[in-house]
């Protein structure tokens, strides 16, 4: 058999991917190992967080479906940094990883253009650096046109407690040497990375009293655009928040070496923002204890995951520094936390689409890049998926800009900068944070979503309408006045705003810090106005002109400083370049640039070991090397 696409591996990664290139109308195949673990989640129950939860706005904006899973399946939604900007706001959902995997099967096994297949590939079939399909363990040969590899801490994976190791990957699976050896054999840098994961707890067996309840917000939040998505489980289950205790840090003090990290057992670099608890111990011991959630993995399961508390210690010191935890004193331990280490590429092989440089049509996504985190491998997969499709079918890829997604962000960090440790994103690694928020995200992507028939015609109409209803409500709010009405006045007293004197519009109302979008529709109402619109959601409508009216200097200057590293992102580098022609280029700056081959002078200024001057000094170069080429034709 033959196909257009072949994925191979069905974590969140793959999965986008598969979906992304069957919605483009390839002919994809998905190989797993085990379908039943299909968008697993072996390490937290949650999907979202900083950064993170607004990768996953993005990816629905795109038309993928991690959103839309994470809606279905969420037992507890939280809105983080609400008392913030709007930059910094992002969704958290506990999820029932049970109920998410099944979720995401059933959407699989349904998506049009998509075959599963269960079984492990174990080579790459290539002819003159081009990919051609994968051999499976049993030996059956599957062609294909284009190959995307997402396969997360699957490769020649270990797991590690103490001093103890063993080949296998997350959640007792089995790990694959395969794919790594068939890489090597192709040329690729192979890097060892490590993370890991922490103890899970009988619920029942559990004293919560001693700890603080956390519940989430009410009503739930929504992660996806799109109308359909209700919660199945319609529960709101409570977390736990407490510490750990100066016993616990003395206890792994005095048993470090027993641990797999400083008892030098660990190969791999781990992740710096996501450490083990012997690693926080360590390097912050000016603190005297550190923040532990309790989360619940699902409604089916009495487990409780011990966040904060991954280690690599060996089980016996394991359940000593657990029982020192307030409420697990007398618990039942049902799995104990381990470390894992397994192979990675160096990102710095693909191109901004995520193809290798050095095999044409073999894409890359997800933890196999060095990322971290089920967002982030979903955010790839996503693009890995579009840009395979793409270039199948004779297209440019799609490359989405540092102003445009935090996944542009990404994966323009990974592709420029490279990572010798599992990267993790981060607000603070997007310096056009203000541009792309949760709020916006369908604003900034969907174009390109309906333009490669990822979202129907009906997600885009009322998208259209969206748009419509935010530019009439705007012009609404420059025109429209509120009165000094005693009633008014007696509200903005209330709310601590100062008191009206003559009448002022809707929009410089808007603009007061003590006042939200909810406010504005009570004080319009006093002065008999109905604030309203054809689109069915008339508060996303009024907190996206909200935002866009108290944050317009903002907004406008981030807005221009985009555009003026556009201006470099849209000057293409000449593939026939060579750099070591170009005179007073700084030697470290040569090197960087041959090695990673940037496509545009914006991508270029973002390496690593390239200052300013050297920009300048290529700027110079390519209109010499342009003129001079242009006068050939």
């Amino acid at each position: 058999m033959r196909y257009q696409v072949i994925v191979v591996g069905g974590g969140h990664a793959g999965c986008e991917a598969a979906l992304a290139a069957g919605k483009m109308k390839m002919n994809t195949l998905l190989v797993t190992g085990n379908l039943d673990m299909v968008a697993s989640m072996p390490c937290n129950p949650s999907i979202g967080g900083p950064a993170k939860g607004i990768v996953v706005r993005e990816i629905d904006a795109l038309g993928g479906w991690m959103g839309k899973v994470a809606d279905l399946c969420q037992i507890q939604t939280k809105m983080l940094n609400q008392s913030k900007g709007p930059a910094v706001r992002a969704l958290r959902f506990q999820e029932d990883k049970k109920l998410y995997s099944r979720q995401m099967k059933k959407i699989l096994e349904s998506a049009p253009n998509l075959s599963l297949k269960e079984g492990y590939a174990v080579d790459l079939l290539t002819e003159k650096n081009r990919i051609v399909g994968i051999l499976m363990e049993d030996g059956e040969k599957i062609e294909a046109d284009a190959v995307i590899l997402t396969t997360g801490t699957y490769l020649d994976s270990r797991i590690l407690r103490g001093h103890w190791t063993s080949p296998e990957g997350p959640d007792g699976q089995r790990t694959t040497k395969g794919i790594s050896q068939a890489l090597k054999r192709l040329g690729f840098e192979i890097q060892r990375l490590k993370t890991g994961t922490p103890p899970r707890i009988q619920a029942s067996s559990i004293d919560f009293t001693p700890c603080q309840k956390e519940m989430g917000d009410q009503p739930a939040w929504k992660f996806s655009f799109d109308e359909g998505y209700d919660s199945l489980l319609k529960v709101h289950v409570p977390c736990y928040l407490t510490y750990t205790n100066e016993k616990i840090h003395q206890l792994i003090l005095q048993n470090l070496k027993e641990s797999s990290m400083y008892g030098g057992v660990v190969e791999g670099v781990g992740p710096r923002y996501c450490p083990s608890i012997e690693d926080k111990v360590v390097r912050f011991s000016d603190k005297n204890r550190h923040q532990i959630f309790y989360e619940p993995e699902s409604l089916e399961m009495d487990e409780e995951y011990i966040q904060g508390f991954s280690t690599s210690m060996p089980p016996e010191i394991q359940d000593r520094m657990i029982r020192l935890l307030p409420g697990l004193e007398n618990c039942t331990v049902v799995r104990y936390a381990y470390a894992i280490e397994y192979d990675a590429i160096d990102p710095l092989e693909l191109k901004p689409s995520l193809e290798s440089k050095r095999i044409e049509n073999l894409f890359f996504a997800g933890q196999i890049n060095g990322t971290s985190g089920y967002e982030e491998a979903a955010g790839q997969g996503i693009m890995a998926g579009i840009n395979a499709a793409r270039k199948l079918k004779g297209q440019s890829p799609l490359i989405l800009r540092r102003d445009e997604a935090y996944i542009g962000v990404m994966i323009d960090d990974l592709v420029t900068k490279g990572t010798k440790e599992p990267y993790r994103l981060l607000t603070s690694r997007a310096e056009h944070r203000l541009l792309l928020r949760h709020d916006n995200a369908d604003l900034r992507l969907r174009e390109y979503a309906y333009q490669n028939g990822m979202i129907s015609s009906e997600s885009y109409r009322l998208f259209q309408q969206k748009k419509e209803a935010i530019v009439s409500l705007k012009e609404m709010f420059s025109s429209q006045k509120i009165k000094n009405t005693p009633l008014v006045n007696q509200f903005l007293a209330e709310h601590q705003s100062s008191e009206l004197t003559e009448s002022i519009s809707l929009e410089n109302l808007s603009k007061r810090p003590e006042l939200n979008y909810r406010d504005i529709q009570i004080l319009a109402q006093m002065s008999g106005m109905v604030l309203e619109c054809s689109y069915p959601h008339l508060n996303e409508v009024l907190e996206q002109v909200e935002i866009e009216i108290k944050y317009q200097g903002y907004i406008e200057k981030a807005l221009h400083q985009a555009e003026k590293m556009q201006k470099y992102d849209e000057k293409a580098i000449p593939e026939e370049i060579c750099y070591d022609d170009v005179p007073n280029l700084a030697l470290e700056a040569k090197e960087k640039l041959k090695k990673i081959m940037p496509l545009t002078v914006g991508q270029a200024s973002r390496i690593s070991g390239v200052n300013p001057a050297d920009i300048s000094v290529l700027v110079v170069y390519l209109e010499k090397w342009q003129r001079s080429h242009s006068n050939e034709f």
